[in-house]
């Protein structure tokens, strides 16, 4: 096949078995690769109602026909499964160059079922598969598991995919670490992967990616090149990386500060790409076949030894990568620390015990509230958890990925945490997911993607603060954001299967300019509308699955804090968001009924009926 390899490999840790199938051809063109068939394969073979943690559970990795190829950013998998945080399906996704090397070894998915009895990792080098011990890793961080493999089986090239602590203690926000810094991060689905002993899969290929018309296919791949590296976004990340964002969200009053009570953080300027750059930073890298080179490897300031928590040596270290945009939010501002290093810091620690930076950040913040509050107490904590506390925030992040004292409750998410400790209020998030970086009473359509987000609250499906702040629209009114952000939906919905960075969108290579790319890859002639038509089409798959898994309208919620308390002061001060005139007119533009289930008609238009 072109672009595609038309192979899947199947792993069953409880018997040991492991088999190489073809994947059904129509599935491929219906629902392009990566998320859109990876969901596919989870509808077809899990029961909706499985516990995450169960081994009737299945993690799917999936890569998309543009994966592992020349086209911009084409480094990206997905993990599909049923997520630990959410008890939603998931769709968590990651760059680096674990998902080319996949590809290479053969694979355009790579499905996981049962439990093994001891801990385990996977070793794939091509049509060569073994399930191998993985006793004398379990328990070690992310930097010395991959390292290690990388000794014991003596492979030049090889990639590793792996668990931290986190993942090994069933953390509900615990991630699949790649490639050391890169992440499969958000829903637990490495708590998923811990639940099963399965520790790391170590992947080694030396085939290629066949290309239908190598012509048109490079033509394509320039023309996106060119589209991308015109915007002034492009260079802004190139240089900044993303944490450059937070000077949108600041000045607009979207940077949400201790647990989204306020807008705006005093300290934002510490910690934004500037001060990165300026300060931290030793240089920028990039995931494979990236051209912009977003990642940032950073450096501890001088007086950083006053983080050092413990005398493991994860804490000795003084290099690493990031913090992104996301994790300098949720670590920082949303946690009131303002202290660069502390951010670093913690960063650092979450990426080496594999966890999503965001969650934990976010609910160590809704502890800080709870704590200042009186609600939880001196008794209940190793050191006090006040807003702004560098030592708190890099104290609990170790805390939480062992499960140690208070860490054992902040591991659980915010959701089920505060509702443990009788104050369900201070959760701030979405199907059970916490809100990524960006306050939707300042960008409204955010308050409507984060509700119907399949996996709880993104920001990656419809981003529109970009939109709501470029003078085209008002960015408080309700009006036209939820036919907007639904139809943002299907385009990136469509852009995950492909196997490119989202990024790729945000900089002027979007649907246009991938979709001949993808046509010339596969040999198959998609067109802009067949895109929209099928990440439409997973879209209502997910939904679909969703529901029958016990989700409903009830789930397309947001917080009271969001929906009734204004904002105090700044640019968006009196601003809330109007989520029941957007929901409404958001199920009327998707074709589903009243309470947000697709309807008989749609799922016909969609071929879905027969499911």
């Amino acid at each position: 096949m072109n672009g595609w390899t038309g192979q899947l490999l199947r792993v069953n840790l409880t018997t040991g078995q492991t088999t190489i199938e073809p994947i059904r051809e129509d599935w491929l063109r219906d629902y392009i690769g990566g998320r859109g068939l990876a969901d596919r394969y989870l509808f077809a073979e899990v029961d909706p109602q499985v516990d995450p943690l169960s081994p009737d559970n299945k993690l799917i990795f999936a890569t998309g026909p543009l994966t592992g190829t020349a086209a911009p950013c084409g480094s990206r998998y997905m993990v599909v499964t049923k997520g630990a945080l959410t008890g939603a399906i998931t769709t968590s996704n990651s760059g680096g160059f674990w998902g080319p090397e996949l590809k290479f070894a053969g694979y355009d998915l790579l499905i996981v079922e049962g439990k093994a009895e001891k801990p385990s990792y996977l070793f794939v080098y091509d049509d060569h598969v073994e399930i191998r011990d993985a006793s004398a890793f379990w328990g070690r961080g992310v930097s010395e598991t991959e390292d290690g493999l990388r000794e014991e089986l003596g492979v030049p090239g090889l990639r590793v995919a792996c668990i931290g602590p986190a993942g090994e203690n069933l953390v509900r926000f615990a991630c699949i670490m790649n490639d050391k810094h890169r992440a499969a991060g958000r829903s637990g689905v490495g708590a998923v992967m811990g639940s099963k002993n399965l520790k790391a899969i170590a992947v080694r290929g030396t085939g290629g990616v066949s290309i239908a018309d190598p012509e048109a296919f490079l033509r394509a791949v320039w023309e996106m090149r060119k589209s991308m590296e015109a915007t002034a976004a492009y260079e802004q990340f190139r240089v900044y990386g993303t944490p450059a964002t937070m000077d949108l969200t600041q000045s607009f009053g979207g940077l949400p500060t201790r647990n989204f009570q306020e807008g705006q953080f005093e300290h934002a300027d510490k910690l934004n790409g500037v001060a990165i750059n300026e300060s931290r930073l030793v240089t920028n890298k990039a995931c494979f076949a990236c051209t912009v080179a977003c990642g940032r490897v950073t450096r501890l300031g001088e007086h950083s030894d006053k983080f050092l928590v413990n005398m493991h040596p994860r804490n000795w270290r003084i290099a690493g990568e990031g913090p992104e945009y996301e994790a300098a939010w949720a670590l920082g501002a949303d946690t009131g620390v303002g202290d660069l290093d502390a951010v670093i810091k913690a960063n650092w620690l979450c990426n080496d015990l594999g966890m999503d930076p965001i969650s934990m950040g976010a609910t160590l913040a809704a502890a800080m509230e709870l704590y200042e509050n009186g609600v939880i107490s001196d008794e209940q904590v190793e050191l006090p958890l006040r807003f702004g506390s560098g030592e708190a925030l890099v104290r609990m992040v170790e805390a939480t990925a062992y499960r140690e004292g208070f860490g054992d409750e902040l591991a659980e998410g915010s959701k089920r945490m505060s509702e443990k400790l009788g104050h369900p209020e201070v959760f701030m998030g979405s199907k059970g997911q916490e809100f990524p970086a960006y306050d939707p009473r300042a960008f409204q359509g955010m308050g409507i993607a984060y509700a119907t987000c399949n996996r709880g609250a993104c920001h990656l499906r419809a981003w529109t603060p970009g939109w709501e702040t470029s003078g085209e629209v008002d960015r408080f009114t309700p009006h036209g954001k939820a036919e907007w952000v639904a139809d943002q939906q299907d385009r990136t919905t469509s852009h995950d299967a492909t196997g490119l960075c989202c990024f790729t969108a945000f900089l002027g290579g979007g649907i246009e300019h991938f979709v001949p790319v993808t046509a010339a890859a596969t040999g198959v002639p998609f067109t802009i509308d067949d895109f929209v038509k099928i990440g439409e089409r997973t879209w209502n798959l997910e939904r679909l699955w969703n529901v029958r898994a016990g989700l409903s309208k009830k789930d397309d919620s947001l917080p009271q804090r969001i929906l009734k308390e204004a904002q105090k002061a700044g640019p968006s001060k009196g601003a809330i968001v109007q989520l029941d005139v957007m929901l409404p007119a958001y199920y009327k533009k998707r074709g589903w009924d009243e309470d947000g289930v697709p309807s008989r008609e749609k799922l016909a238009e969609l071929g879905l009926d027969s499911l």
